[in-house]
């Protein structure tokens, strides 16, 4: 089954072209647009400034398991923070725009990339790895240093995704989905397997359809289970449902491929129909990353 929880925040706010300032950069503060990345990392600011990083690795080096494999670099989705594997010595760290390196958890490396994928909440202090075995690789607490255990039998736990807040992780096992707080210890079921959960940690939506061109959401409340309706999401023709999440407020919000880039909407949880927040042209280089994507989201490689 194939999760999709987005972290979509960052998205919602203008950014200027390469080169020129955005308007609301005098009230706004400087975050993250996205990553790209050409012979190596850059962040492109949402004031336009493109800021290298040249400490993160691009491909998995020679000793790992698949070598060559390509590095995952992610940005959470507030924008403000960024994590990748450092050169140096492979291991995996998170940094803000002016703050300094800290490894999220030593058991992880560059080692085992193309084998764990890592995953980051929306505020940057959490982070998963999900594992091409059974299970989960690292779960880690970043302001703190903590990798935390892993609740139950670790090898039954699938990751499914944050709360918009950040306040919860989504976890499934043999006996159906949960939802933790961020210290693993309270464990509350779920009705029925999610897509997105919003705030109040009831209102669920989940993607139906023909795998890959779906266009329709079902929402549900994921303590009950009971099913309020489905909505034929009003998307351009050709394009379909890549992301769905909720946002701080509550509403739902879209994320799709289009034809020369991506596009965020958000959907009426009652007729379906989509408001245009905005579109973002791909940039011409081989790997592009936007603020709480995945390392396997559709537009993220040529």
């Amino acid at each position: 089954m194939k999760f999709r929880m987005a972290l979509v925040a960052l998205l919602l706010t203008a950014v200027a072209p390469v080169g020129q300032p955005a308007a609301a950069a005098a009230v706004a503060p400087v975050t993250i647009a996205y990553a790209q990345r050409t012979q190596g990392w850059e962040l492109v600011l949402t004031d336009g400034k493109v800021v290298k990083v040249p400490e993160a690795l691009a491909k998995a080096p020679a000793d790992a398991v698949n070598p060559g494999s390509r590095a995952a670099f992610l940005v959470s989705g507030d924008g403000r923070h960024f994590l990748y594997f450092r050169k140096s010595d492979g291991r995996f760290v998170e940094r803000t725009l002016n703050g300094k390196e800290r490894v999220v958890s030593r058991s992880y490396t560059a080692f085992t990339i193309n084998e764990e994928w890592p995953l980051v909440s929306n505020d940057g202090g959490f982070v998963v790895t999900s594992t091409s075995g059974p299970g989960l690789g690292v779960l880690a607490d970043v302001p703190t240093g903590k990798r935390l255990d892993r609740p139950g039998v670790t090898y039954e736990w699938v990751f499914m995704g944050f709360t918009p807040d950040s306040k919860r992780v989504l976890l499934w096992d043999g006996k159906g989905p949960a939802m933790f707080d961020r210290k693993l210890r309270v464990r509350v079921g779920l009705k029925k397997p999610v897509d997105a959960l919003a705030n109040d940690y009831a209102a669920a939506a989940v993607v139906v359809g023909t795998t890959d061109k779906e266009r329709k959401l079902r929402l549900f409340n994921a303590r009950t289970g009971k099913v309020s309706r489905t909505v034929a999401v009003g998307l351009p023709s050709g394009q379909y449902i890549d992301d769905v999440d909720f946002d701080q407020a509550g509403r739902l919000i879209v994320r799709s491929k289009t034809r020369t880039g991506m596009a965020i909407y958000r959907v009426s949880k009652t007729t379906g129909k989509t408001t245009l927040l905005r579109a973002m042209t791909r940039p011409d280089v081989p790997v592009w990353v936007l603020p709480g994507d995945s390392t396997d989201e559709g537009w993220t490689e040529r």
